[in-house]
């Protein structure tokens, strides 16, 4: 099966970019649902995830309040609005999935723990 990201793009600061990640060959309702981000020269880091059946969420410190993650289990799509952008949101954004089956909540921001990946899609912040 294939992750698809896209949305992307170049925003300014204060701006916002919404995310998407579309799943074929698979339902994201049996997988939690993970987006990550790695800047140059940067490590990847956990941005927010999803559980594919009840909806619940966890962000790291720096997305909660500005960036939201939602799925559409119907067309098999996650997203990530992020609003009131930074320059150090400047990254290129992964979405990954993991099955549910095992999972356990300390593996949300895990990227080591997620199997399947899409291939990034860059997001740029500049004035």
């Amino acid at each position: 099966f294939q992750l698809q990201a896209s949305g992307g793009g170049l925003a300014q600061p204060g701006g916002s970019l919404r995310l998407s990640c579309a799943a074929s060959g698979t339902t994201l309702r049996n997988y939690n649902i993970a987006w990550f981000r790695q800047a140059p020269g940067k490590e990847r880091e956990g941005v927010s995830c999803i559980h594919g059946k009840d909806g619940s969420s966890k962000s790291a410190l720096f997305a909660r309040d500005r960036f939201d993650i939602s799925r559409d289990i119907d067309n098999n799509i996650a997203y990530l609005q992020m609003n009131r952008l930074r320059l150090e949101d400047t990254a290129l954004y992964y979405c990954a999935i993991i099955p549910l089956r095992g999972y356990s909540d300390n593996f949300c921001l895990s990227a080591p723990k997620y199997p399947y990946w899409g291939q990034g899609t860059q997001v740029t912040v500049s004035s």
